[in-house]
């Protein structure tokens, strides 16, 4: 029986290699981490994965709508394998930790562009900046 990722894989032709395999899986488990970080994850249970197979399987994961890469303004790119809905993320300028929002609520004037110059607007990016509660629990206990 096929696994979610192999069916995935499939879905968008691509082959099932277990470089690629094993990048879903880390993304999975660990959501918003830099490509140094999948590198170590995938290699930590395949040791014989090279940096350029990473980067390469990122790249056709991200291509293929697999993968979503984000960065906010001043940070590494970052990747998430939750693609297909509507989220944002929330960054910590203390520390750089990323979570997932949910789609924006309340008023929003500016997801709507006053003037679209034409384009045909299919996404309006969202990103939150503030300081998570461990960095402020950390500069209240000083």
């Amino acid at each position: 029986m096929a696994s979610d990722f192999e069916t995935q894989l499939r879905a968008v032709s691509l082959r099932v290699t277990r470089p690629r395999l094993a990048v879903l899986a880390a993304l999975r488990d660990h959501p918003h981490v830099d490509t140094d970080t999948v590198i170590a994850l995938v290699r930590a249970d395949h040791p014989t994965v090279s940096h350029q197979a990473v980067y390469d399987v990122l790249r056709a994961l991200t291509d293929a709508g697999l993968v979503r890469r984000i960065q906010p303004a001043g940070a590494i790119a970052r990747y998430e394998s939750r693609v297909g809905d509507n989220h944002h993320h929330v960054v910590c300028r203390s520390c750089g930790a990323i979570a997932d929002v949910e789609c924006a609520v309340g008023d929003a004037p500016c997801l709507t562009a006053s003037d679209d110059r034409g384009f045909v607007v299919d996404e309006a990016e969202v990103v939150y900046w503030g300081t998570c509660p461990e960095c402020v629990t950390s500069r209240t206990s000083q």
